[in-house]
C-alpha cells in the first residue's frame, strides 16, 4: 500500500510561516494604553466638552462610552461560560443560533386563519399564533387546526375567552389524533398581570387568577408537558413607551410575581419556570436591543436559582420576541420594513427562542397576503441569505455589546428590586408605580419626538405633503387605555400618533371642502443658507401636509414680494441668513402686510440679536432646529380651524 505524501505548492505559505508573519507584524505596532487614546481624544476635541460630545446618555440612565477595550471586560464573570451554558447569556442552545419563524394571526374567522396559517406552513413558518377568541367547541377548534401537523408546527394560542377552554379543546383534538402528548411545542397567551394592566381591574380577583393558572399548569404537565402556559407580555411595555431597563425589569418582577405564587400552591419551581415564555418588544435601538435578551437570561437564572430548582436547565429563559409596535407609521409604511428588518436582526443575534415579525401595515388596516409574505420572508433571509442561524452566538467577544449586557443587567436588577420592595408587580400596579414610571419615560420620549430630537423618517422629517392615507385606514385611531378604571391602566399607543392625527386632519379638512394652507418659500440672500432653510421649511410644515410652494430663489426684495403675494399663501416663509434678516425681513414684512394683513410670515431660523425688532416690523414667528414642531403646528391647526 503506497502513502501519498502532500506536495507543497511553491507559492503558498504554511501555517508556522504565516503566524511568524503575523508576529512580526504586530511587533511593529507597540500597544496604546486608554489613557494615550484618551489623551488623544482631547487633543482632538480642541477643548469641547467630552461629556456632551462623546457620551450618549440613554433614556435607560446608561452612559454609553465611545469605545471599548479588552480591559472593560474584566470583572465580568459569565464571559467564562459557553453557550448553553449556565447563565446562558450566550443563548441556551449549544450548536447553532436556531430560532422558530412564528406566523401570528389576529383574525378570529375560523376558516380564514386556518387558510393563512397552512400558507405561512408552506412558505416557512415554525409555529402559529392563533387568536381563538371564536373557539368554544371542538369542532371549532378541528376546523382551526385542519391540516396543520402538530408534531412539525408549535401551536400558540395569543387570544382566547377562557384559556382553560381553549387548553381542553386543544388536548381533545391532540388526543382525538392520536398523537403523544410530549411531542407538542407552543404556548398560551395567559398573563392575569398584563390584563390587569390593560383592563385596570382583574377580570375575577388576584387568587382566582392564579387559581387559573394552577389548573393550566397542573393540566399541561400531566397531557402535553412540552407546551407553556404563561406568557409574560413584556412588549407591551415596550408599546407604552417604556425603556428597555423598565421592560426588562417589569417583565422579570411579573414572571417573579407568577414563581412565587404558584411554588407556595406545591408546585415545583421547575414546573412553574419551564412553563413561562417570555415575550419581549424588540425597537430600533439596535446594539441595545440585542444586549437586552443577553440581560434577561442572565438575571433570569439568577431569579430561577434562589428558588432552587432540581434542575439547572430550569434556569433557561425561553423568549419570544416580536417587533416593536410604538415606532411604526401609517404614513411612509414601507419604512416599517426597514424597521422590522433591524429589529429582527437584534432578536436574532440576541438568541431569541421563536420571532414574530409584524407585517408593515399592521399599524393601520388588516396585514394582507402580501405584507405577511413579506414579514416571514424578512426571517427567512435572515436564515437562508444571512446565515445568521448557523452561528451560536454572533455577539460574542463584542466589548460594546458585553458592557451594554452588563450595564442593562444592572440597571434593570435595581429597578426590579424596587419593584419587590414595594410590594411586588401585582402591589405596584395597583398603587400606580408601575404606570406612573412608565408614562414619564413616555412623556419624555414623545417631547423628543416632538421637537425632532428623535427622528420618525417620513412623520416629523422627511414626510412627503402629497401622501394621503384617507381612506386607508381600517383600524381604530386611538389610544388605548385612556379610560377611568379601579386601578390606572397602562396606555398602549404609538410614537408617531400626534404627528399623523395633524396630517390625517389637514386631510380631512381638505376632503370637506376646506383649504389646505399652502406654504411659500420665499429663498433670498445666501445661496447656500437660503437653500438650507428652504429645505428645512419644507420638512417642517411637511409634517402637517401643508402645501408646499418651492422656489430656486429671488434676485431682490420686490421680486420675492411681488411672487408672494400672487401665490396667495396663507404662510410666507423667509429663507435667509442671519446675518441678512435684519435688512432683508424688515422690508419684505412691509411689502406684504400692506398688502395683506393676515398673512403669516415666518421666518427659519432664529437670529436672537434681532428677533425683537423683527417681531415688531411684522414678523408672526420663527422656526429654528429648538422649536417644538408639534406644538408650533397644532396651533396653526387650530389657528385656521382644521383642529
Amino acid at each position: 500500500m503506497s502513502s501519498c505524501k502532500p506536495t507543497l505548492n511553491p507559492y503558498s505559505t504554511s501555517i508556522m510561516e504565516k503566524k511568524d508573519q503575523n508576529d512580526k507584524l504586530f511587533t511593529e505596532f507597540p500597544p496604546v494604553s486608554t489613557s494615550q487614546w484618551e489623551e488623544k481624544i482631547i487633543t482632538d476635541l480642541k477643548g469641547a466638552d467630552y461629556e456632551k460630545k462623546l457620551i450618549w446618555k440613554t433614556d435607560e440612565g446608561i452612559n454609553v462610552r465611545p469605545y471599548y477595550r479588552a480591559e472593560d471586560l474584566e470583572g465580568l464573570e459569565y464571559l467564562s461560560a459557553l453557550p448553553g451554558d449556565k447563565p446562558f447569556v450566550r443563548g441556551v442552545k449549544k450548536e447553532k443560533n436556531d430560532w422558530i419563524i412564528r406566523q401570528d394571526i389576529y383574525t378570529t374567522d375560523i376558516t380564514e386563519a386556518n387558510r393563512i396559517a397552512l400558507d405561512a406552513i408552506s412558505r416557512g413558518a415554525g409555529a402559529i399564533g392563533f387568536n381563538a377568541k371564536e373557539i368554544t367547541s371542538h369542532k371549532q377548534m378541528q376546523q382551526l387546526l385542519q391540516g396543520i401537523d402538530l408534531l412539525k408546527t408549535g401551536i400558540n394560542f395569543i387570544g382566547s375567552r377562557s384559556y382553560p377552554l381553549t387548553l381542553e379543546l386543544f388536548i381533545y383534538e391532540i388526543t382525538g389524533r392520536g398523537i403523544d402528548g410530549t411531542t407538542i411545542c407552543g404556548s398560551l397567551n395567559f398573563d392575569s398581570i398584563a390584563w390587569l394592566l390593560l383592563h385596570g381591574d382583574f377580570y375575577q380577583s388576584k387568587e382566582s387568577n392564579m387559581d387559573e393558572a394552577e389548573y393550566l399548569l397542573q393540566t399541561i404537565r400531566k397531557h402535553i408537558p412540552g407546551f407553556r402556559a404563561i406568557t409574560v407580555n413584556g412588549h407591551l411595555f415596550q408599546n407604552a413607551g417604556a425603556t428597555i431597563v423598565q421592560e426588562l425589569a417589569f417583565s422579570l418582577a411579573s414572571a417573579n410575581e407568577y414563581l412565587s405564587a404558584l411554588s407556595s400552591k406545591g408546585i415545583s419551581v421547575d414546573t412553574v419556570s419551564s412553563s413561562i415564555q417570555f415575550s419581549f418588544g424588540i425597537g430600533s435601538n439596535y446594539f441595545m436591543e440585542i444586549a437586552k435578551l443577553r440581560a434577561a437570561r442572565l438575571l433570569w437564572a439568577s431569579i430561577v436559582e434562589q428558588y432552587h430548582p432540581e434542575k439547572q436547565e430550569c434556569c433557561r429563559m425561553f423568549i419570544h420576541s416580536t417587533t416593536s409596535l410604538w415606532n411604526k407609521t401609517i404614513f411612509d409604511p414601507y419604512v416599517n420594513l426597514l424597521r422590522t428588518t433591524t429589529e429582527g436582526m437584534s432578536a436574532a443575534i440576541g438568541n431569541t427562542d421563536s420571532m414574530s415579525i409584524l407585517p408593515f401595515d399592521f399599524p393601520y388596516k388588516e396585514e394582507d397576503e402580501i405584507s405577511r409574505r413579506i414579514a416571514r420572508n424578512q426571517q427567512l433571509i435572515l436564515k437562508e441569505e444571512s446565515y445568521l442561524d448557523k452561528i451560536v452566538d454572533p455577539a460574542a467577544g463584542s466589548y460594546y455589546i458585553e458592557n451594554l449586557t452588563a450595564s442593562i443587567a444592572s440597571h434593570a436588577w435595581d429597578l426590579f428590586c424596587t419593584v419587590e420592595e414595594k410590594g411586588g408587580m401585582t402591589g405596584c400596579i395597583k398603587s400606580g408605580f408601575i404606570q406612573d414610571e412608565i408614562e414619564r419615560s413616555s412623556a419624555k420620549k414623545d417631547m423628543d419626538i416632538a421637537q425632532r430630537k428623535t427622528l420618525i423618517l417620513g412623520t416629523n422629517q422627511y414626510a412627503n405633503p402629497l401622501e394621503s392615507m384617507t381612506g386607508s385606514i381600517e383600524k381604530p385611531f386611538r389610544k388605548t387605555g385612556t379610560e377611568a378604571t379601579k386601578y390606572k391602566k397602562l396606555k398602549i399607543y404609538r410614537g408617531a400618533m400626534a404627528f399623523e392625527e395633524l396630517r390625517l386632519a389637514t386631510e380631512n379638512f381638505a376632503a370637506t371642502g376646506g383649504k389646505k394652507p399652502s406654504v411659500f418659500l420665499l429663498p433670498i440672500g445666501n445661496p447656500g443658507m437660503r437653500r438650507a432653510r428652504a429645505s428645512f421649511s419644507t420638512n417642517f410644515f411637511g409634517c402637517a401636509g401643508y402645501e408646499i410652494i418651492d422656489n430656486s430663489g429671488f434676485g431682490n426684495v420686490e421680486e420675492g414680494v411681488k411672487a408672494a403675494l400672487e401665490s396667495k399663501a396663507e404662510i410666507i416663509v423667509i429663507c435667509s441668513s442671519d446675518d441678512e434678516y435684519a435688512a432683508l425681513v424688515p422690508e419684505i414684512c412691509s411689502g406684504i402686510k400692506t398688502e395683506n394683513k393676515e398673512v403669516q410670515i415666518i421666518v427659519a431660523g432664529y437670529p436672537k440679536e434681532v428677533v425683537d425688532a423683527l417681531k415688531a416690523t411684522g414678523t408672526d414667528d420663527f422656526i429654528h432646529v429648538r422649536t417644538n414642531i408639534l406644538e408650533f403646528l397644532v396651533n396653526l391647526q387650530k389657528k385656521y380651524g382644521i383642529l
